[in-house]
């Protein structure tokens, strides 16, 4: 169970906090079990800061813990405080990024069944689209989106297998395998139900909790050679 410590402290040295911070992320560089860090300011109290600190499990924490760099690098930071930091311990019960739901929901929902319902409320007026294979002029904006789907559901019966994915900021990547039966004409191919498959990848960027902009990078050579519009690699 993922386990996160909230520290909770007032400083007016924030600068040389943040340098000590630097300074033990080096220092224990290879044996920290930290996943994922984040300090925030209170807006109504500038000297009032929050740490959250992400470990894999509470064990995962405790061997932290017990590196020497970890007492270290609290006591030096409680000499930077204005008194002594507050610590509240959480095991985390729900994890959700509503960007992740977003566009596994574009996945699910939108390209695999069809719901072109969904496009309003996932993407922006004027999202802008790019495509290894676009160069047909579909154009921006949900009606881009819409066509460039409608021309891959069209031609096949498809589905993805999301193997990995990360959220940074306003962007989520997704590593995907792609499996496609032809049941209708792509690119100037008849449909012959064969069984096409090919990995990708995709990032999504966010504004305003709607997708204004995607990037579909895919092994486009590997599917026109199955599809025979390019000659096989030799072996």
């Amino acid at each position: 169970m993922t386990f996160v410590q909230v520290i909770d402290y007032e400083t007016t040295r924030f600068d040389e906090v943040n340098s000590l911070i630097d300074r033990y992320a080096a220092e224990t560089s290879g044996k920290r079990t930290v996943t994922h860090t984040m300090i925030g300011r209170d807006r109504d109290s500038g000297t009032h800061y929050l740490d959250l600190v992400e470990f894999p499990s509470y064990e995962e924490a405790m061997k932290n813990s017990q590196l020497p760099e970890t007492d270290r690098m609290f006591q030096e930071m409680v000499a930077l405080c204005d008194g002594m930091p507050k610590f509240m311990n959480l095991d985390v019960v729900r994890d959700e990024y509503l960007n992740k739901m977003l566009v596994n929901r574009v996945f699910e929902d939108i390209i695999t069944k069809g719901d072109y319902a969904a496009l309003e409320e996932c993407f922006t007026a004027d999202c802008v689209h790019h495509d290894v294979m676009e160069s047909q002029g579909r154009g921006t904006g949900r009606d881009g989106v819409r066509q460039t789907i409608g021309m891959w559901r069209d031609a096949f019966d498809l589905s993805f297998d999301l193997t990995r994915q990360i959220a940074e900021g306003d962007c989520v990547t997704t590593l995907w395998d792609w499996k496609g039966t032809q049941k209708g004409e792509f690119m100037g191919v008849a449909s012959d139900g064969k069984e096409c498959s090919m990995s990708g990848c995709t990032t999504f960027r966010m504004e305003d909790g709607r997708i204004a902009e995607s990037w579909w990078y895919f092994d486009a050579p590997a599917l026109m050679r199955q599809m025979g519009m390019m000659p096989a690699v030799p072996g």
